[in-house]
């Protein structure tokens, strides 16, 4: 009887506990829906405000990419302000940053700058050949009666750059549609620099990405729901079955996540910054990439380019690429878990760091003062003791550059003894300001703005040599200057 009473309020709790789940589920699939449905348009304004915030930033690294590569003309071609004017235009009139025709580079030699009809000259347009070399008004309107140079010139006088909209003839087509373009003012040459994006190019990717967001609203719901049905047999096959045991497998899955969560967090900013390193690493040689390959077309064009200027310039562009692909390399070495060690010349090790970094310090004036013994040998992991000297150089870069030192310089010395190699950087910076001053190696530890990389930062720099390399890594101030020793 006890049994029948037991079992019959064993029932009656599972009915109304599956009665409550249920009533619960579909009050949550109800108001998830209707709540899903009516922040779709926010979410879908949202989505379009940011996209336009893209594009514009987009537009505006573009400029900004051309007028680094004149500036670099300008200070490294030993050519005339004219020869790179003329190759310029020559080069931006074949300059598209997309496989669309429609987003190509244009630009004005401003004559004016108070406007009117005499106000610029077409320099480069691809869209429009027949403005080449003509005077631009600033009262000319476009197909809705808009003078549109008028507004970007205002904004330009102003600002210095401009983004504008406006109606023109998009390229293969006699059609108008409207355009918004940044403008960017080029104060050595006198030019207005301007890439610029279709509406209607903009609106098709918008649309398409509406009908994407509606479908995988759609498919979110139902999944929702299905999920929520699913959890309801599972909660209660679970409650009748095996809640002591799930308990349990909880209890102490939750246990081994709060003893992890320290090291996760510091394995997840690592990857982070290596991420960040790789990006910052490889924007140099991409610069040097891009001007290696203008130099030899300039050779090119001016019928200069011989044997011996190309085998150079393929050496350099050959060491640069297979900078970029040990970056890589490094990068999964780091994170695999089979590491092995390799035998290297250390000097040689220096030798492709300074090489690889070399307009990191010579943009910003800083003497490389290298005393490596050539004999000295390792047996270690090159990956990560270049990722780790890497750091520590660029540290001492920014600390050189942050003080405004006179006659800033970095020195790289190598001594050894019976049983270790010590490797010291030091740099005349001023030395380190923290106090106690091993407190840099804190995780998390940084004297920079978030905004700015902090490498594989000097926590992670000092994990790597102790852990992975057996080694150790400390920081001294000597009068002026800081120290860091890496012992091997």
């Amino acid at each position: 009887m006890n049994n029948n009473i037991e079992k019959n309020l064993l029932k009656t709790i599972l009915f109304i506990y599956i009665a409550i789940s249920s009533s619960m589920i579909l009050a949550i699939s109800f108001f998830y829906v209707k709540n899903t449905q009516d922040n779709f348009e926010k979410q879908l304004l949202k989505y379009k405000s940011d996209y336009y915030i893209e594009i514009e930033n987009s537009l505006k690294m573009k400029i900004t990419m051309v007028m680094d590569i004149l500036d670099y003309n300008i200070k490294n071609l030993n050519l005339s302000q004219d020869e790179i004017k003329k190759y310029t235009i020559n080069f931006l009139n074949n300059l598209t940053f997309e496989e669309n025709s429609s987003n190509y580079i244009f630009v004005y030699e401003v004559l004016n700058f108070e406007g009117g009809d005499n106000f610029a000259k077409m320099l480069v347009n691809p869209n429009r050949p027949d403005l080449f070399g003509k005077d631009i008004s600033t009262n000319e309107e476009d197909g809705n009666g808009k003078k549109f140079r008028e507004e970007f010139l205002e904004n330009i006088k102003k600002y210095g750059e401009s983004y504008t909209r406006y109606s023109y003839k998009k390229p293969d087509s006699k059609a108008l549609q409207y355009k918004l373009s940044y403008f960017k003012y080029y104060p050595h040459f006198n030019w207005i620099i301007a890439a610029g994006v279709y509406i209607d190019d903009i609106e098709n990717e918008l649309n398409l990405k509406k009908d994407e967001l509606k479908e995988e609203i759609r498919k979110q719901i139902i999944q929702n729901i299905i999920l929520f049905v699913i959890f309801l047999i599972i909660a209660i096959i679970t409650l009748a079955l095996i809640s002591n045991k799930i308990y349990k497998i909880l209890k102490n899955y939750k246990k081994q996540v709060i003893e992890n969560e320290k090291e996760l967090k510091v394995l997840n900013k690592s990857l982070e910054e290596m991420i960040s390193n790789i990006a910052h690493q490889w924007r140099q040689p991409l610069t040097e990439l891009s001007s290696i390959l203008m130099f030899i077309k300039l050779k090119f064009d001016t019928k200069t380019l011989d044997s011996k200027i190309m085998e150079n310039k393929i050496e350099d562009a050959t060491q640069v690429l297979e900078y970029m692909s040990h970056t890589i390399d490094d990068f999964r070495g780091f994170f695999s878990p089979k590491k092995e060690k390799e035998r290297f010349y250390l000097h040689e090790l220096i030798e492709n760091i300074l090489l690889i970094s070399s307009n990191m310090f010579k943009n910003n004036n800083i003497e490389i003062v290298s005393d490596i013994d050539k004999n000295i040998v390792l047996n270690s992991y090159l990956n990560e003791l270049q990722q780790v000297i890497l750091n520590i150089l660029k540290n001492a870069k920014d600390a050189l550059v942050e003080n405004n030192i006179k006659s800033p310089y970095i020195k790289i010395e190598a001594k050894v003894d019976e049983q270790n190699i010590y490797l010291s950087i030091t740099d005349n910076a001023g030395g380190i300001k923290t106090e106690p001053i091993n407190k840099i190696f804190e995780a998390y530890f940084t004297t920079k703005p978030q905004s700015q990389g902090t490498g594989i930062g000097l926590y992670m720099s000092k994990m790597i040599l102790e852990k992975s390399m057996k080694g150790k890594l400390f920081v001294e101030n000597i009068e002026d200057k800081a120290r860091f020793t890496i012992k091997l």
